[in-house]
């Protein structure tokens, strides 16, 4: 019997600053308690954490963790050829960027990188304190 690895279609990345532990686990197709041992794992993986020990994601952790499962669970890797893999290129040392990160998530990532460069947008940054003030009050 061979087993078949099928690439799983996730669903594309919201446009906001932080994600919970659970959305992670939605947005990647990961329980959450597989992200707690990749954190363990993957140096590169630090998501911030609040009050009660909370964790909140940012953008690029979510796409480090789907790059980190499609090298485990697609590609096959150990978790040691994985984070090696991670180490020598970066994360995107596969040939096809495209591949893994959708059109959506692209633009995204290409918007992220001009807003970084790009003047301060205060408006945005005050709603974005707001969306984070308000989820530390939870």
């Amino acid at each position: 019997m061979t087993a078949t690895i099928e690439k799983v279609v996730l669903p594309p990345i919201p446009a906001k600053r932080y994600f919970t532990i659970g959305e992670v686990s939605e947005l990647c197709g990961v329980k959450p308690h597989v992200l707690r041992y990749w954190e363990q794992e993957f140096t590169q993986l630090r998501p911030v954490k609040r009050r009660g020990n909370r964790r909140y994601y940012q953008h690029h952790e979510v796409l480090l963790i789907r790059r980190i499962r499609e090298l485990l669970y697609e590609q096959g890797f150990t978790i040691n050829g994985a984070r090696n893999r991670l180490d020598t290129h970066g994360g995107h040392g596969h040939g096809e960027p495209a591949a893994s990160v959708g059109e959506d998530e692209g633009a995204v990532a290409a918007q992220a990188s001009a807003v970084a460069t790009a003047a301060v947008d205060v408006e945005q940054l005050r709603k974005e304190l707001l969306h984070v003030i308000d989820l530390l009050k939870h």
